[in-house]
């Protein structure tokens, strides 16, 4: 298994853009910060600190563009927001016929 920052990085972004498990991150991630427990202890002066800034600034920086994106689409006017296919709406097939 191939664990590299990039990967971690990835996941993160995408399971935090999934409204399913978008509060369960949030307050994994605030869990965590909180937490005595770190992959480097905060007792450590700099070094365990690092860790808990990356993470805080990872944190804030994919809330605040989940926050931006949703004020765009809601700014939008009616006309240019994409339109939504709903079930209800009928399929049409085509035979095609090739022209010569």
């Amino acid at each position: 298994m191939n664990f590299s920052v990039q990967a971690i990085y990835n996941w993160y972004r995408d399971t935090i853009r999934n409204p399913k498990y978008r509060w369960w991150i949030i307050l994994g991630t605030l869990a965590y910060l909180i937490s005595p427990i770190d992959i480097a202890p905060d007792f450590i002066p700099f070094i365990g600190w690092i860790d808990d800034g990356v993470i805080l600034t990872l944190l804030i920086s994919e809330v605040s563009q989940l926050m931006t994106e949703k004020l765009r689409t809601r700014q939008r006017p009616e006309a240019e927001q994409p339109i939504a296919h709903t079930d209800s709406e009928a399929t049409v097939d085509v035979n095609a016929v090739p022209l010569k």
